[in-house]
């Protein structure tokens, strides 16, 4: 069975499109903030914005699939604040990388 990645795509657009606007409107005003006057701190402190909501929307479409998770009352109740929380150990630990190429992609370009 072959996966689309087209629908994969869609998929995942639909779920950011659909989840809470807290974390998109906080990436948001970090994005509009972004200037050739901005310093380097605070740009990379948006681009690590960034990382942190891609991370918790590719984590929640993760977590939709694991029954523990979905049938766990405690899970229902705070499993937003736990993926919040991974997501930032992850963009805190550097691991993943992305908010990095983020800021030199930037950086090249004169942001």
């Amino acid at each position: 069975m072959a996966i689309s990645i087209d629908n994969s795509y869609m998929a995942l657009n639909n779920s950011i499109n659909s989840s809470s606007n807290i974390n998109s409107e906080r990436l948001s005003k970090n994005i509009e903030n972004i200037s050739s006057g901005t310093d380097d701190k605070e740009l990379l402190e948006a681009c690590k914005g960034f990382e942190q909501y891609f991370v918790e929307q590719v984590m929640k479409e993760f977590t939709k699939s694991l029954e523990e998770f979905n049938d766990n009352t405690y899970m229902q109740c705070f499993g937003d604040t736990l993926i919040s929380e991974y997501a930032g150990k992850v963009t805190d630990s550097g691991s993943l990388g992305l908010a990095q190429m983020l800021y030199d992609s930037m950086k090249s370009r004169g942001l």
